[in-house]
């Protein structure tokens, strides 16, 4: 689970309960294939929601060449 824009992965860290008992866990990114269209050519990515959102805002689009459909 890796972003292929921003390379976000899982963070590692402890659940901990009100006893104040430590539990491994893993907080994953939100991973979502889509497919962009990079120099003309479309292609098939996993990019995570905040990348998705970023490259849906208008003033982002107008100075990248990078769309989404």
């Amino acid at each position: 689970m890796k972003c292929d824009l921003c390379g976000k992965t899982p963070m590692f860290g402890n659940n901990v309960s009100h006893s104040k008992r430590h539990t491994k866990r893993r907080w994953m990114p939100n991973i979502h294939p889509v497919t962009l269209t990079i120099d003309g050519k479309r292609k098939r990515m996993t990019v995570c929601t905040r990348c998705l959102r970023t490259h849906h805002k208008p003033a982002r689009t107008a100075a990248v060449p990078v769309t989404t459909e």
